[in-house]
């Protein structure tokens, strides 16, 4: 019977035993478990239920079944009870706010994440096998890791540590450690051979100490109080970030993988880089901002994606000439007062220096070059579509961004900046933001150079006429002026070479057909007919000359007068008289001038005149070759106001040149040439006028008109280059007949985008005393053949001088109209006799009439005879006119009227 009792009491004891219950203080995490809002896991990693007998309580032999147990976020505050999960392996508790965390009984432990809580004391003493601990973000002052022999990896950033306890001589399996934003004071890691990442950023460490030859590929030591740092034999690191602290110096030795190396913001007066590894540098990212390094030793570095050497004190990039570039180059906020380099990064960053030269090239995407002492900023040099801050540039004036392609930026606050030099493409976008930031004195034009911006190649050569036929030569006759169509496949322009007979002309990358183009295509044939270049390919300067023929026989002379200077009452005014062989045939003849000598009085002619009247000037000339050219200076003195006859502004003074020879002509339309010339009081001495005046009769409707444009250099310094831009109007002129004719200095032609015109005179250093002072160009153009009588045609130019705005000349207008209304009738007081006529045309005067002058017309309108003193003349030699009809108009005393004859 005893031992009945004894069995039935035994009984009862250990199965009160079994069911004795965990005691958990907290609500909160006891209501949690029994709710099933812990994750809870058995051996096996199998979601089970706690309370598997649905009592309301954790038996002790039910924590025992747990493994893993996830209590995040569930708003803890007491963890008590814990210790009797004795088989857990895994505990996560974050998100809650749980101050003290005693694990004192869990041995088993391998993983514990217990971050965002409130803990200020942690006890994993007796927790060897723990391999992932995660205590950051608490509140914790002291972490003691003796024990944790089998520690991984340790996250305890954003605590309040002052120290964490390691056993150094037992906790080596260590790989990550991240214990920033603590107040550490000091970290010993060595015997960490296997630590690869490090964060301790934002402690306040006095020293580290790092394991030579460990496995340590991360480094993130920033915003420390760190003196001093060592970083040698460390074969695998590839990262290290030391930004914010004290360092005065680092040693860096054999880092072979290192890739971003960042030093900014310490106390750096140099550094040495040449030991990383002198046989394969890795090194990508480079940053020595803000330290107070005056020398740099890159030692075998070439490239870098990203240097940031910024707010030192550099003199110099003397560090830089082994350095082969990379993507961003910062050397802002130094003491540089001059960079002559490759640019060494497509993003690059100079401003806040005392720079006073710069010279850049390579290629360039982002360029800053703000608050310098720069006078001028080059960027022709440079290749790529650059994104530009050149503002607060107190000392700029002048910016040269033509390299080629289309750049863009900001340019506030240069109040010394006079002239911006830009691609064409570029100019409109230019001036935009020129007027957004308020500039009302700053000039932009292509006009620094004459070249295209960026890369470019050159084709050039001579052009002569093979005289004698036997192939051109060096002693055969340069043929000037030539013109040459350009055509890339996608546009097409002009070049008119100079006087010398050679042409240079600049192209961009790609395929270029160059074909030489005649006034009179007939005339003459040239070898090769054209060129096809194409660049890169052919090497620069590509050299072809072109070898002109004569083609049959054609005699062509061509007369004009340029007034070089204006006509003023009482002062001498000065002419150019032009004569050219356009034919094929070497001519030898004579030219004219007649003028009003009542008004205008010889001075002077160079050569002198082969015969001389009272108002009329001859010269004979012989064997003038094809293309050639030559010039005749007359001064001429005006009568004053109070002469009589008076000359006063307004008047119209007419010059009549005729060019003649023994040879039938093929077009003796321009072997008369009528300039009427408007007298003027002031002048601007920029001006443009058409030399066929103001009124033009409606034969040159489709003819050539002729135009010259006056330049003058009022400046204190010599201009070294003028440019006179023309935009034609292309629904009043051919602009494929523009043909230059005389100019005062040597220039080239330049067509382009459909109705551009530019007179490039490159390299003339126009003087500014008055003596020398002036220049012009004159050229003819066609009128459209759809004017009808009563249109005008307006023309204007542009003349830039260097770096100067343009000065816009006065519009000339010209209109067509007809002779006029008849003043009297021609019959009841002339008669005109023979009809047709021969030789010589006689006058009969019928009725009292005084004649003044005498005007002979072909049916096209132009002047072919002109006698202005006629008051005793009676006759008139016509023999030299061609068979045809003409008009005779006589001014008289009774006003004009004309009449009609035929030529035999």
């Amino acid at each position: 019977m005893k031992k009945i009792y004894f069995l039935f009491f035994a009984f009862y004891f250990f199965n009160g035993l079994s069911a004795q219950n965990v005691n958990i203080p907290d609500p909160t995490f006891k209501a949690a478990l029994i709710s099933n809002k812990i994750l809870c896991k058995d051996v096996n990693g199998d979601a089970i239920y706690i309370d598997k007998n649905n009592n309301g309580e954790i038996e002790i032999n039910e924590a025992l079944n747990v493994y893993q147990l996830m209590a995040n976020n569930c708003s803890i505050t007491d963890l008590t009870g814990i210790n009797e999960f004795k088989n857990l392996t895994l505990l996560h508790c974050y998100g809650n706010s749980i101050s003290i965390l005693d694990l004192s009984a869990l041995n088993n432990l391998d993983t514990v994440d217990c971050k965002n809580n409130l803990i200020t004391n942690l006890n994993i003493l007796n927790s060897p096998k723990l391999n992932f601990l995660d205590c950051s973000n608490n509140k914790l002052t002291n972490l003691n890791l003796t024990n944790a022999k089998n520690l991984v990896s340790l996250e305890c950033d954003h605590n309040s540590l002052l120290n964490i306890d390691f056993d150094n001589e037992n906790l080596n399996i260590l790989e990550v450690l991240v214990c920033n934003n603590n107040s550490i004071i000091g970290l010993n890691l060595t015997n960490f051979y296997k630590l690869w990442h490090i964060e301790c950023q934002n402690n306040s460490l006095k020293n580290l100490i790092l394991q030579s030859g460990s496995k340590l590929m991360e480094l993130n030591c920033s915003q420390n109080q760190l003196t001093n740092l060592i970083l040698s034999d460390l074969p695998n690191l590839i990262t290290m970030n030391s930004y914010d602290n004290l360092l005065t110096s680092v040693t860096l030795n054999k880092l072979p993988g290192v890739i971003d190396l960042i030093l900014y913001k310490n106390k750096l007066t140099t550094i040495d880089l040449s030991n990383l590894n002198k046989k394969d540098n890795k090194l990508n990212s480079l940053n020595l901002g803000t330290n107070l390094l005056t020398s740099i030793n890159l030692g075998s570095i070439k490239y870098l994606t990203s240097f940031n050497c910024a707010n030192n004190k550099l003199t110099n990039l003397n560090f830089l000439p082994a350095y082969e570039g990379g993507d961003s180059f910062n050397c802002s906020l130094n003491l540089i007062d001059s960079i002559t380099i490759t640019v060494p990064a497509s993003k690059f960053y100079c401003s806040n220096n005392p720079l006073t030269s710069l010279n850049l090239s390579g290629y360039l995407e982002t360029f800053d070059c703000t608050n310098t002492s720069l006078q001028s900023i080059e960027l022709s040099n440079v290749r790529g579509k650059a994104t530009f801050d050149v503002s607060d540039n107190k000392e700029l004036t002048f910016f040269n961004t033509k390299n080629g392609y289309v750049n863009s930026g900001n340019l506030y606050n240069c109040p010394k900046i006079k002239f911006i030099c830009a691609d064409d493409d570029e100019v409109t976008y230019l001036q935009n933001s020129i007027n957004r930031a308020g500039y009302t004195n700053l000039a932009i034009s292509s006009y620094c150079s004459f070249t295209p911006g960026g890369t470019y190649y050159v084709i050039q050569g001579n052009h002569k006429l093979d005289s004698n036929m036997n192939g051109c030569d060096d002693q055969d006759i340069v043929v000037p002026n030539l013109k040459f169509t350009i055509n890339d496949g996608v546009k097409t322009g002009t070049i008119i070479s100079n006087f010398s007979g050679s042409y240079s002309i600049p192209v961009k990358e790609g395929t270029h057909t160059i074909t030489p183009v005649f006034e009179n295509p007939d005339y003459y044939t040239v070898s090769p007919t054209n060129l096809a270049v194409s660049f890169p390919a052919q090497a620069s300067p590509f050299v072809q000359n072109f070898c002109v023929t004569a083609n049959g026989v054609h005699q062509d002379l061509a007369v004009s007068l340029l007034p070089i200077t204006r006509a003023r009452p009482g002062f001498d005014a000065k002419y150019k008289l032009i004569y050219k062989n356009k034919g094929n045939q070497i001519q030898s003849g004579s030219v004219n001038l007649n003028f009003d000598d009542n008004v205008l009085d010889l001075v002077v002619a160079n050569p002198l005149a082969s015969t001389q009247t009272m108002n009329n000037l001859s010269w004979n000339f012989s064997n003038l070759k094809p293309f050639e050219s030559r010039e005749i200076a007359i001064i001429l003195k005006l009568n004053k106001p109070t002469d009589r006859p008076a000359v006063n502004n307004g008047d119209i003074l007419k010059f009549i040149t005729t060019i003649t020879s023994e040879t039938v002509e093929e077009t003796p339309l321009d072997n008369t040439f009528v300039l009427n010339q408007t007298v003027v009081g002031s002048y601007d001495p920029n001006d443009k006028t058409c030399l066929e005046g103001a009124v033009i009769t409606p034969g040159l409707i489709g003819e050539y008109v002729h135009y010259m444009i006056r330049f003058e250099n009022t400046g204190s310094y010599p201009a070294q280059n003028v440019v006179v831009k023309d935009m034609i109007d292309l629904n009043k002129f051919d602009i494929s007949t523009l043909i230059p004719t005389s100019s005062s200095h040597s220039f080239v032609t330049k067509i382009s985008e459909g109705n551009k015109v530019e007179f490039i005179f490159e390299n003339i250093n126009l003087p500014f005393d008055n003596v020398s002072n002036d220049g012009y160009v004159a050229f003819k153009i066609k009128t459209k053949p759809t004017l009808v009588v009563g249109n005008s045609f307006t023309n204007e130019a542009n003349i830039y001088f260097d770096y100067n705005f343009p000065i816009l000349t006065n519009k000339a207008v010209s209109t067509f109209k007809t002779l006029g209304t008849q003043d009297f009738e021609f019959s009841n007081y002339l008669t005109l006799y023979p009809v047709p006529v021969t030789d010589i045309l006689n006058i009969h005067t019928a009725k009292s009439i005084e004649i003044q002058s005498l005007e002979i017309y072909d049916i096209l309108g132009q002047i072919v005879i002109a006698v202005p003193n006629a008051q005793s003349v009676l006759s008139v030699d016509v023999s030299k006119l061609r068979t045809g009809n003409y008009f005779l108009k006589v001014k008289s005393d009774l006003g004009s009227s004309s009449m009609k004859f035929i030529k035999k």
